[in-house]
């Protein structure tokens, strides 16, 4: 073995030792909580750790079997984030202010919001 491929190697095993110490503080994470929101971070960022995994084992390989699958996950990531935030962000909207005529309007002559007519 040559001493480039001596230095990818420990470099990838340093890599792949920061991704298990990222791992283990992630599920710690996930357990503790302590909201919804942290939960659902700590789930995206699994997402990235397993991609990064792959992406690792890839490079130890010197394989490019893994880059659709790689792709495959960064996407089913983000659309899951996405939703997670839309469903939390609707469930979390502040209750509307009840005005002054205790209807829920905020005092304008014809009930309205106002605003340019």
């Amino acid at each position: 073995m040559s001493v480039p491929e001596t230095i990818d190697r420990v470099l990838l095993t340093g890599a792949v030792v920061m991704i298990i110490i990222a791992g283990a503080g992630l599920l710690a994470r996930i357990r503790r909580g302590p909201s919804m929101l942290d939960r659902a971070i700590s789930l995206d960022v699994c997402a990235a750790l397993i991609i990064a995994g792959l992406g690792a084992k890839s490079a130890f390989a010197r394989d490019p079997f893994y880059f659709p699958i790689m792709l495959v996950l960064a996407f089913l990531g983000f659309t899951g984030s996405v939703g997670i935030a839309r469903f939390i962000a609707v469930r979390d909207r502040p209750a509307p202010r009840r005005g002054a005529d205790g209807t829920g309007n905020r005092g304008g002559r014809d009930g309205g919001e106002g605003g340019a007519r």
